[in-house]
C-alpha cells in the first residue's frame, strides 16, 4: 500500500466547492474556481489542483487577496481589453479573459486581454482549451514570483512564467502544449530539499551560480531555464507582456503564494484567434488531424506510442476520472482541517494500491 488516498473526482469537486462557498464566494465563481482545480489534479498537476485551496484562502484571511471581487474593464478597444481582477482568483479572471478574447476574435479575428492585478490562475492549459472548445487557437501567458535568473545574473528576478497553446483537432484530442520556462518545477526540489536528497544535474544552480546536485543549495539559488539564455529571455518576454504591459508591476516583483505581505501583482495574457477567419473550421481540423496522424506513424525510439502534447495528461485525466484522484497523506490532511474549520468534512477516501498508481495516478 502507498501513502496516498483515492478520492472520486466529482466528491472532491463538491468539497472543494463548499468550502469556497462556506468561505463566502457566491455559487456561480465557487463552481468554476473548483472546476478549474479539479481539472488539474486530474491531468495530474496536483501542485496547482486542491492542494492549493488553503494558501488561496489564507491569502484571503491575512487580507491580501480579495475572495469575490467584481473585475472591471479598464480599457477596450475592437480587439482587445484590459480587464482589472480585482486582487481576486486567477481562475476566475482568466476564465473571464478567454471569454473576452474569444468574443473579440469573433467579432474581428483575433482576441487579446491583459489581466492586471490578479493572483495565481492554476493550470494555464485550462484556459487554451477554453479558446479550443470555440472553434478557436488559444495562447496563455502569466507571470510568477522570482525563481530564475537572467542570463549571467546572480540574483533570480524572473519567473517560471508559463505559457500554454491551443489548436483545435477533429477526430484526434486538440494539441495543448503548456509549459514553463524552467527545466523542471520548484516543487519538486523542495521535496528532495526536505528529504535530504540530491537533485539531478542540470536543475538549479546555487546562490553563487554554479551548478548544484545539493537541493537545499538550488533553493537559496535559481531554478535552470529551458534552453539557457533562451528559455531565460522567453520568461523576460512572458513578463513584459503580462505584468508591465497590463501595469500591474515591473519584473520581479510577483509574491510567492505563500507571502501574504501584500498582494501578489500578478499578470496574464490571454489571446484567441478565429481559425474561421483563415480557413473553414473544419478543413483547419482536418489539416490538423493528418499533421498528427503522421506524426503516430513515425517509427518511435523505443517501440512504444509517440505522444503529441496535451494527450499524456488528457489519458491520465481519463483514468483519474474512473479510479479517482490520489491525495498525498499531508494534501488530505490539510484539505480535512481546512474543511474543518468551515465544518465540512473531506470526503471519505480509501488506500491507493501500488498497482493503481502504474498509469500515473
Amino acid at each position: 500500500m502507498s501513502d496516498k488516498i483515492l478520492i472520486e473526482a466529482g466528491e472532491l469537486r463538491r468539497f472543494a466547492e463548499a468550502v469556497l462557498r462556506a468561505a463566502g464566494m457566491r455559487e456561480a465563481p465557487a463552481v468554476r474556481v473548483a472546476d478549474t482545480l479539479i481539472y488539474a489534479d486530474l491531468r495530474g498537476v496536483g501542485s496547482h489542483g486542491v492542494a492549493r485551496l488553503s494558501s488561496y484562502l489564507d491569502r484571503v484571511r491575512a487580507g491580501v487577496m480579495a475572495l469575490d471581487p467584481e473585475m472591471a474593464v479598464v480599457s477596450e478597444a475592437p480587439a482587445s481589453v484590459l480587464l482589472d481582477a480585482g486582487n481576486g482568483f486567477g481562475q476566475l479572471a482568466g476564465l473571464r479573459a478567454m471569454e473576452l478574447a474569444v468574443a473579440k476574435a469573433r467579432e474581428t479575428g483575433a482576441g487579446v486581454v491583459g489581466v492586471a492585478n490578479s493572483n495565481h490562475f492554476g493550470v494555464a492549459a485550462y484556459f487554451a482549451e477554453q479558446a479550443v472548445k470555440a472553434g478557436m487557437v488559444g495562447m496563455v501567458l502569466t507571470n510568477s514570483s522570482p525563481a530564475m535568473t537572467p542570463y549571467n545574473a546572480r540574483i533570480p528576478l524572473v519567473g517560471t512564467n508559463p505559457i500554454a497553446f491551443g489548436v483545435p483537432a477533429g477526430r484526434h484530442r486538440p494539441i495543448i502544449l503548456d509549459m514553463s520556462t524552467s527545466i523542471v518545477a520548484r516543487g519538486k526540489i523542495r521535496l528532495a530539499a526536505r528529504s535530504g536528497a540530491q537533485i539531478p544535474a542540470g536543475w538549479a544552480v546555487d546562490a553563487d551560480g554554479n551548478p548544484t546536485q545539493d537541493a537545499r543549495a538550488a533553493m537559496k539559488g535559481s531554478l535552470a531555464p529551458i534552453g539557457g539564455p533562451k528559455g531565460a529571455g522567453l520568461s523576460l518576454i512572458i513578463d513584459l507582456l503580462t505584468g508591465v504591459l497590463t501595469g500591474t508591476g515591473l519584473t520581479g516583483e510577483v509574491r510567492n503564494i505563500s507571502d501574504v505581505a501584500g498582494p501578489s501583482r500578478t499578470g496574464h495574457l490571454f489571446v484567441a484567434i478565429d481559425v474561421a477567419r483563415f480557413m473553414p473550421l473544419d478543413i483547419f481540423r482536418e489539416r490538423v488531424d493528418s499533421v498528427i496522424a503522421g506524426i503516430k506513424a513515425m517509427p518511435s525510439v523505443d517501440g512504444g506510442p509517440i505522444f503529441l502534447p496535451g494527450e499524456m495528461e488528457a489519458r491520465g485525466a481519463e483514468a483519474r476520472g474512473e479510479a479517482g484522484i490520489a491525495l498525498s497523506a499531508d494534501v488530505a490532511a490539510d484539505l480535512a482541517a481546512l474543511g474543518g474549520r468551515y465544518g465540512l468534512a473531506l470526503p471519505g477516501g480509501r488506500p491507493q494500491e501500488r498497482r493503481q498508481a502504474a498509469g500515473g495516478l
